[in-house]
């Protein structure tokens, strides 16, 4: 059974909250081989999020049984659900995908730099409305290159800075495939405050601190504060654990 969060239109002092989840599914392959997109949402339904940002989705590949993961997971976890092609891949498509408590109002695909040789990687943007108490904002889902080579991952760490005004209401979310001590992240920090940074274990199941690249950023930085940080403990329905960061709306109320 889904919680709804219940926003108090009545009562100005009330504050708006917000319940992000990043997550790596691993195109719903877990650590023990299995591929089971239930347990998949199983974990995202128990974390109670608004709003998700999905990387490693599938979209009728045949790796995955021709299954369009972004729509199974909206049936299954009762989240508006849109997915963004990054590459084909298996006889479908390969990208990242956003799962909403909200209906999206528009959405924006951004292709980001990456050289010839690399996985294209892109960012994808939903328009929603946060809400009776919340505001209107963007929220986006990005997985960021893997290679030893941060070269292709400065550039779009850089690219993504440059997508959204630093006075914009945005979330950016994602794996971004680098520790918090990376010039990666000074640059993205330059940009965005960082929700999940400071004293969180690594997200790997696996114990591996060098895994750690799993963030939520936003923007304003004056207009947010951060209630809560955590990584869930599940570590068999995805190689990457989930990162939750509950967020609280300061800013003016519609």
């Amino acid at each position: 059974m889904l919680l709804l969060l219940v926003w108090a239109p009545d009562d100005a002092s009330v504050p708006a909250t917000l319940r992000v989840l990043t997550y790596n599914i691993h195109h719903g392959e877990g650590t023990d081989g299995l591929i089971d997109l239930s347990r998949t949402a199983g974990v995202i339904t128990a974390a109670e999020p608004h709003l998700v940002a999905l990387q490693e989705v599938d979209q009728e590949t045949e790796r995955t049984g021709r299954v369009n993961q972004a729509a199974e997971l909206e049936r299954l976890t009762r989240l508006h659900a849109t997915f963004g092609k990054a590459m084909d891949y298996s006889g479908g498509a390969y990208g990242v995908a956003v799962l909403s408590r909200w209906p999206v109002s528009s959405v924006e695909r951004h292709p980001l730099p990456a050289a010839p040789d690399r996985e294209p990687r892109v960012a994808l943007t939903v328009h929603v409305k946060a809400g009776e108490q919340g505001p209107a904002l963007e929220f986006t889902s990005t997985h960021l290159d893997h290679g030893r080579d941060e070269q292709s991952r400065l550039e779009q760490a850089t690219s993504l800075n440059r997508l959204w005004a630093t006075d914009q209401t945005a979330i950016l979310a994602g794996d971004m495939n680098a520790p918090r001590d990376t010039e990666v992240m000074t640059i993205l920090e330059r940009s965005w405050a960082n929700a999940s940074a400071d004293g969180l274990p690594p997200v790997s199941p696996f114990e591996r601190p060098r895994l750690r690249g799993d963030y939520v950023l936003y923007r304003p930085r004056d207009q947010w504060q951060v209630v809560e940080s955590q990584v869930i403990d599940d570590r068999v329905a995805s190689d990457h654990r989930p990162v939750l960061v509950v967020l609280r709306w300061t800013g003016s109320r519609p």
